[in-house]
């Protein structure tokens, strides 16, 4: 197996399925780890499958096979894998944790002094800015109000940039 890498595709918006299924058709090894998300729609609940990281589909190819994953008119561009252990390791910790049926979620990207608004809970709309993160999940914001500062702590779950 030699000669055999790991890549990632970055994919054209909404192409992530499209690009995995290409793969299949085409004999190429692809990955992309997905999630389950319900919505309810007028008392009934809607089951989507959706990419948990949208955007990029997961390739372990040779090098002679990048040129036919870039003409499947479904990539934007191919990320080089520099460390290949340290990916499969992440990569396996991420299947196994689906493969549990754990609630997984894509943790959103907010760092200190970052605007962001409030998407959910009792302050549901309300914008302010990262102070401070302690740990993953709490993030310390504050809320401007009539020139004056409040800090609060919001689970970053809770959280989008805005």
């Amino acid at each position: 197996m030699e000669g055999i890498t790991w890549w990632v595709a970055h994919t054209k918006p909404r192409c992530e399925k499209k690009l995995a299924q290409y793969c299949k058709r085409e004999g190429l090894s692809a990955t992309l780890p997905c999630y389950k998300s319900h919505h309810r729609y007028r008392g009934k609940t809607a089951v989507f499958v959706k990419p948990l990281f949208p955007g990029y589909v997961f390739l372990q190819i040779e090098d002679a096979q990048r040129q036919s994953v870039l003409q499947s008119d479904y990539v934007a561009n191919l990320l080089v894998v520099l460390d290949q252990d340290l990916f499969v390791r992440q990569l396996e910790e991420i299947l196994t944790a689906l493969d549990a049926d754990v609630e997984l979620r894509l943790a959103p990207a907010i760092g200190v002094g970052m605007r962001v608004q409030i998407k959910s809970g009792p302050l549901r709309g309300l914008e302010g800015w990262v102070e401070h993160r302690s740990g993953p999940q709490t993030v310390l914001l504050r809320l401007d109000f009539i020139g004056q500062a409040a800090a609060v702590k919001v689970e970053a779950w809770d959280l989008e940039p805005s």
